[in-house]
């Protein structure tokens, strides 16, 4: 049953709890209300997926309580500095390379080398995120494919019990998603129109700004289509039995599966299996997708061969990433 509070210290630290326990609340910020998770939490982040009913993964805004907090986890340009000093708080997406030391999931990131992070300029999501300790990812908190919530009990209609606790901070500022710009080339693009334009993203940094709203062939933002990851070696999926040579992405229990030619799958090296969850968790699967396709993609193997995954719930996202990455 999803409790709508007002955000008293109190609940502020019951939805902190929350968060930090791998659940999910829902919280208001100055754009529209936003279903948040535990950024640096895999199978949180695959539990907001399931409950939005998300049809494919998309990259996620991570969300940070300062700039201190977002720092480590990507690499930042004086541009991206500039714009943080000024817009930040405020409705100002930024894509940036992800660091080296990135604690953000790679299902938050969609499997891409890139994050995108913001700091909302709203008292209660700020003190949200500051209690909770960790960025916390947050599409806005509808079901996938309807309008965007601006108010508490839009949150409600739209997800029903899905989240736990809904934190009640009245009609949004904006009502419109925040502007993305992509820093990750050498231009500087906004990717995702929002309250703030290219002239104030001109002003601030003082070069050109471009649109480039269209997924086309290479989306960059939350929002719009799943750029493909490409893995260096083919993938092939439903897979009853194992060819000599390929690797194998696992899903439930491989005690039935051999090899051609001979030997059980079970029988592989460490190297050359990875399960996504032995007991058919789909959340788990989820969390676990994209490190595990980067482990298995080595040159020894011939191709990743991975087992049916039910294409149900949450399923239905990991089988749309797998099919999208196996025709690249």
């Amino acid at each position: 049953m999803t409790k709508i509070a007002a955000p008293t210290p109190d609940v502020i630290k019951e939805a902190a709890d929350l968060i930090r326990a791998g659940d999910l609340v829902a919280f208001p910020t100055e754009t529209v209300y936003g279903l948040g998770a535990d950024a640096t939490n895999g199978e949180a982040v695959a539990k907001l997926f399931a409950a939005k009913g998300r049809p494919s993964f998309n990259p996620l805004i991570s969300h940070g309580a300062n700039l201190e907090m977002l720092l480590g986890e990507a690499d930042f340009d004086d541009r991206a500095l500039a714009l943080a000093d000024k817009f930040w708080p405020g409705p100002l997406t930024i894509i940036l390379p992800k660091s080296q030391t990135a604690r953000i999931s790679d299902l938050a990131c969609a499997g891409l080398k890139t994050v995108a992070l913001r700091i909302p300029d709203h008292a209660v999501a700020l003190a949200l995120i500051k209690k909770s300790g960790v960025p916390i990812a947050a599409p806005s908190a509808n079901a996938s494919g309807t309008l965007s919530p601006t108010a508490p009990h839009h949150v409600a209609d739209s997800l029903g019990g899905a989240v736990p606790l809904i934190l009640a901070g009245g009609a949004t500022q904006f009502g419109l998603e925040s502007t993305v710009v992509d820093l990750t080339g050498a231009e500087t693009v906004i990717v995702r129109a929002g309250a703030l334009t290219a002239e104030d993203i001109s002003d601030c940094i003082g070069l050109s700004v471009t649109y480039e709203l269209s997924a086309a062939d290479k989306p960059r933002s939350p929002g719009q289509m799943l750029r493909h990851y490409a893995p260096n070696i083919p993938i092939r999926l439903k897979v009853i039995d194992l060819e000599k040579g390929e690797a194998l992405l696992a899903f439930g229990s491989t005690k039935f599966m051999g090899i051609k030619g001979g030997g059980k799958a079970g029988d592989l090296p460490p190297n050359q299996i990875r399960n996504l969850s032995e007991t058919g968790d789909l959340l788990e699967a989820a969390a676990n997708l994209f490190s595990y396709i980067r482990a298995l993609d080595k040159p020894e193997h011939t191709r990743i061969a991975v087992m049916d995954i039910p294409n149900t719930g949450i399923g239905i996202a990991i089988n749309d990433r797998l099919k999208r990455a196996s025709e690249t």
